[in-house]
């Protein structure tokens, strides 16, 4: 037979290298779009950052670094410093790190972690100091479409200026919002949900000063605008809104005092409370103990805080109200169960009463409570 070497089949190396080909192509690709999409997004940020400046929110990094590649851009700001020159009074807030995350194929979900410690403080004024195990936060949406926020925190320590100043302290604390879907912006309603573990808050009284677990969900009804403004301009406009707040359901537990609460509040013209919940107590005896143990010496253990009306005893008999002091919490409780219903809360027996709020003035049942601050 005779072998011809024109006729012989020819090795095809192109149909080799062609994958190695695809390969490094598209890893160019997307190595250039990597870099693309870090460059857009420091731009947004700077754009972000000029932006909240003109309108007196300073934001600067003594340092800002972009990275992730290839599969993830990560944003870290340190030196975190923050000037609210809208705020009355101006409030300068410090922080050592904050770091982002975005998927290069989910931009629109952010996840950040913070570093501590955090300090906030007024011009001429001891600064506020805030710290942390663990701090995270993530967003999903857009400033135009928002969809939800959350932050969890483990450890929280809130401090004031003097050493030993606390202010507030949780084991574990969460927030969530999420925007009910179809709602935004025509008829906005955000799902909002709190959770505290171990919390403390020693300055707001005696009963905040032992750890309580917290569990609250409600719904935001009439914020349009999800804007950076002050808080008071903030609370303003949603008033105008016909803004509220519907407690679906809170739940608060201390000990042997278990109490949850519903009810709808909203704001007056003036900024003040307006509204009605209806309030469930177990251990009420306990709970008024505790509210009153911390009175001043000479009044009859606080009365005049948990129910005004036992004072009519000291006015039509002088030196009444001192004798039967010792069984205040008692009357209190006798009083309570009065005016409310009894309830059986998670198996244990309560009373159920109702709190109204009529333009700032705090009632319970037919006690007049006093009058609470207007919000603006």
């Amino acid at each position: 037979m005779t072998y011809h070497a024109e006729t012989a089949p020819r090795r095809r190396h192109w149909l080799i290298a062609t994958p190695l080909i695809v390969v490094l192509v598209l890893a160019a690709a997307w190595s250039a779009f990597w870099y693309y999409a870090a460059g857009q997004a420091e731009a947004r940020i700077n754009d972000w950052q000029a932006q909240q400046a003109k309108a007196g929110r300073v934001f600067s990094c003594g340092s800002q670094k972009v990275g992730g590649f290839p599969f993830r851009i990560e944003v870290r700001c340190g030196d975190v410093a923050v000037e609210l020159k809208d705020t009355q009074p101006p409030l300068a807030i410090k922080l050592k790190e904050i770091h982002v995350v975005a998927q290069v194929w989910d931009p629109k979900m952010l996840i950040a972690e913070f570093a501590g410690p955090l300090t906030a403080a007024e011009p001429g004024q001891p600064p506020v100091t805030a710290t942390w195990t663990l701090a995270q936060a993530s967003v999903r949406g857009t400033p135009s479409a928002p969809e939800r926020a959350s932050i969890a925190i483990d450890d929280l320590k809130l401090d004031g200026s003097a050493p030993g100043n606390a202010m507030f302290d949780a084991k574990h604390a969460e927030f969530h919002a999420r925007i009910q879907y179809g709602s935004w912006p025509r008829n906005p309603a955000i799902d909002l949900a709190l959770k505290l573990n171990g919390a403390t808050a020693p300055a707001l009284g005696a009963y905040t000063r032992e750890p309580l677990d917290a569990d609250i969900l409600a719904v935001l009804h009439g914020m349009k605008d999800l804007r950076p403004k002050p808080l008071p301009v903030r609370l303003r406009e949603w008033q105008a809104a016909g803004g509220r707040v519907e407690i679906q359901n809170a739940r608060v537990a201390q000990g042997e005092i278990l109490g949850n609460a519903n009810g709808t509040l909203a704001l007056t013209q003036r900024g003040r409370l307006d509204g009605a919940l209806r309030v469930n107590v177990a251990g009420i005896e306990k709970l008024l103990a505790t509210i009153t143990g911390g009175e001043r010496k000479g009044a009859p253990l606080g009365l005049d805080r948990v129910a005004p009306a036992l004072n009519a005893i000291d006015r039509a008999v002088p030196g009444l109200g001192a004798r039967v002091a010792p069984q205040a919490q008692n009357l209190a409780a006798g009083l309570l169960g009065l005016l409310g219903q009894p309830v059986e809360i998670e198996g244990k027996r309560g009373v159920s009463v109702p709190v109204k709020f009529t333009d700032g003035a705090a009632s319970l049942g037919p006690i007049p409570l006093g009058q609470v601050p207007p919000a603006f």
